[in-house]
């Protein structure tokens, strides 16, 4: 196989305190709560040349399973709300990308789409939209619903609203606004395009109200990786956060997905594949494991069979035997793929319910690297040039110990061999991730009147 000539990205995937489900009880682990913080971890990942930092959300409190909840600090409560964060971390970043995750379930297309257009204009054009539906029923409850909404219905709105996005993201060509002073015209009507979108979940009009930003429009980002998050992302998304825990399956994936782009004319490059990984890394590899083990003692036995309930869809599990092997599931209306992943792993590995939580404590079933700077740079390097993926979103275990250590001795490691840049090369995010400005086919508002 020929040398990938491209190289690598590297995302800083932000979750307070750090990854690790025990992470707050960890005396590396800063409490995260304050903006001087994030702002911290931000410039951290962008003196690294990182191509984005990544955040997270949920819009609900674990309050089903109070018990195994009020143990973790990853129950549903953040600091603060994604986009509010962005927006202030744009002002002391210049560089790196900007991505945050807004679920299509309980939104309004126009909102996000003004939400992440005036953010792109903020940061200079680095922001992105990771597009997720969601799957904790305590969020439906907070949006007149009475509960979980079906898989399939989630993804049928999902795809009208990420369309809906899309076509009002493209309402104004790039040099639409003249603001000629002379002849007293501030945009040229003829390159202003309505959307008159009508469709079974909105109807929207158009156009948005803010103008494009250096970028053209926000990256569009998708965590899916079921049947219909992979059809979604091949048709819509420019790139992909998702998991797996073999190269078998990473190149499997990689080569499933990127398959399914030329029905919508789309070429390999247009979507980049980035899975999470996990990684705790040391000088020695025996260091490395005594500070993963140091962790994983602090998982309290609630907290484990919280986050397995929370990730299997079987609230029913928190009363399981932890020493007997996974009990029978019905198949979840919550996050379809992950459930699979897991459920191979413990089948594969032939692990009891204990060892189950114990192995997703850390990685919540993304890739797990513990070892040497060589020895991870070795997977990574592996993984990357066998076409799994495009790069890596890292999600260090503790913050901000986690992810100075990735950069203080991975990234010397990557760059060494070629695989990861020394500068940033661009200045939005499309030039960082290697992606076309697009290029949308639209009508012009007087032809979408006539």
């Amino acid at each position: 196989m020929s040398r990938r000539k491209e190289k690598l990205s590297l995302g800083a995937f932000l979750l307070f305190t750090g990854h690790h489900v025990a992470a707050w009880r960890s005396p590396e682990a800063s409490d995260s709560q304050s903006l001087a913080d994030f702002v911290q971890f931000a410039r951290i990942a962008e003196d690294a040349k990182f191509d984005a930092i990544f955040l997270a959300d949920m819009v609900g409190v674990r309050v089903d399973r109070i018990e195994g909840a009020s143990h973790k600090a990853h129950s549903g409560v953040y600091p603060f709300e994604p986009l509010t964060l962005l927006s202030a971390l744009a002002a002391v970043t210049s560089r790196i990308g900007l991505v945050a995750t807004v679920s299509t379930s309980y939104s309004e297309p126009f909102n996000v789409a003004r939400q992440f257009g005036s953010l792109d204009r903020l940061s200079g054009g680095r922001s992105g939209w990771n597009l997720v539906t969601s799957t904790e029923a305590s969020a439906a409850l907070n949006f007149n619903h009475d509960g979980l909404v079906a898989h399939a219905e989630r993804y049928a709105r999902a795809e009208e609203f990420a369309d809906v996005v899309l076509g009002l993201w493209d309402s104004w060509d790039h040099d639409a606004f003249e603001r000629d002073r002379a002849s007293g015209r501030y945009f040229d009507p003829d390159k202003l395009h309505l959307l008159n979108h009508q469709g079974r979940h909105f109807r929207v009009r158009g156009p948005l109200n803010i103008p494009p930003s250096p970028q053209g429009r926000p990256v569009l980002v998708q965590a899916g990786s079921s049947g219909p998050g992979k059809e979604l992302a091949a048709r819509t998304a420019e790139a992909i956060f998702t998991a797996q825990q073999t190269l078998e399956d990473a190149v499997s994936f990689y080569s499933d997905v990127k398959g399914r782009l030329h029905k919508y004319g789309r070429d390999a490059d247009e979507l980049k594949i980035l899975p999470g990984i996990f990684p705790v890394v040391a000088e020695t590899e025996s260091e490395a494991k005594e500070k993963f083990d140091e962790l994983q003692s602090l998982i309290l036995p609630q907290v484990g069979l919280d986050l397995l309930a929370g990730f299997l869809g079987a609230p029913e599990i928190v009363h399981a035997d932890p020493n007997g092997p996974i009990p029978a599931l019905k198949e979840t209306e919550g996050g379809k793929s992950r459930q699979a992943l897991l459920l191979e792993l413990a089948r594969r590995e032939g692990l009891t319910v204990r060892d189950l939580y114990l192995r997703i404590a850390g990685a919540r079933g993304h890739w797990q690297l513990v070892g040497t700077p060589v020895q991870i740079a070795d997977q990574l390097e592996e993984r990357f040039q066998n076409y799994g993926a495009d790069g890596f979103n890292i999600m260090a275990p503790t913050l901000p110990g986690g992810l100075t250590d990735f950069i203080r001795l991975v990234v010397p490691e990557l760059r060494r061999r070629g695989l990861f840049r020394d500068e940033y090369e661009g200045t939005t995010l499309r030039d960082h991730l290697g992606l076309r400005r697009p290029q949308p086919a639209r009508r012009s508002a007087a032809e979408a009147a006539e």
